[in-house]
């Protein structure tokens, strides 16, 4: 049986971009499946009660820091968004959309990079139209399937099932039946991976 472990990420979350960048490395080396969950995470946050951490005034100053820390930690790009934060809800459908498709990690390495790396504001049509062209990406096509009834329903009943689930933020991680959440909690998903 393949050992797999469930991602659910919103582009929006800059922790879940740090989180994104390491699961490559935790796939190689447990040999294990990723199973990616798009969700949104505004939706999260309503079902749950929870909020944003940068709600917080002195959260969000010390969270700033500490994404830096972790991102030179992991040797990875990092820029805050400084129009942070941007409405994702059309970024996600794509994300949805694109699932399945040969496409999908095109997509995803684009927007990560393109928010977090780049610090774009890719909640504007004409931004992110150009931005995905220069990836490849029809900007056009993924308009279209972004607004079928079918993709918005499904990112609704995901971002449902998530909460269902526990899910309070992003990123969270399911091994088994096992959750963890947070990019610092990575370490666990990889025990659990090893151990499974």
């Amino acid at each position: 049986m393949t050992k797999t472990v469930e991602f659910f990420f919103d582009f929006g979350s800059p922790t879940t971009y740090l989180a994104y960048r390491q699961l490559p490395r935790i796939l190689a080396e447990t040999g294990a499946e990723l199973i990616w969950k798009p969700v949104l995470l505004g939706g999260i946050f309503q079902a749950s009660g929870n909020v944003s951490p940068m709600n917080v005034p002195a959260k969000a100053a010390w969270m700033s820091r500490d994404m830096k820390r972790w991102a030179e930690h992991y040797g990875v790009g990092f820029k805050m968004n400084p129009h942070f934060p941007i409405n994702t809800l059309f970024l996600m459908r794509g994300a949805t959309g694109m699932q399945g498709t040969d496409r999908f990690t095109a997509y995803v390495e684009a927007i990560f990079t393109g928010l977090w790396q780049e610090g774009l504001n890719l909640g504007d049509t004409e931004i992110l139209r150009e931005y995905l062209a220069r990836h490849g990406i029809d900007f056009e096509a993924l308009k279209t399937l972004a607004a079928s009834d079918e993709v918005k329903l499904s990112l609704k009943n995901a971002t449902e099932q998530a909460a269902g689930r526990g899910v309070f933020g992003c990123p969270t991680f399911f091994v088994g039946e096992e959750m963890f959440f947070g990019q610092d909690r990575l370490l666990f998903v990889e025990k659990a991976l090893k151990a499974s």
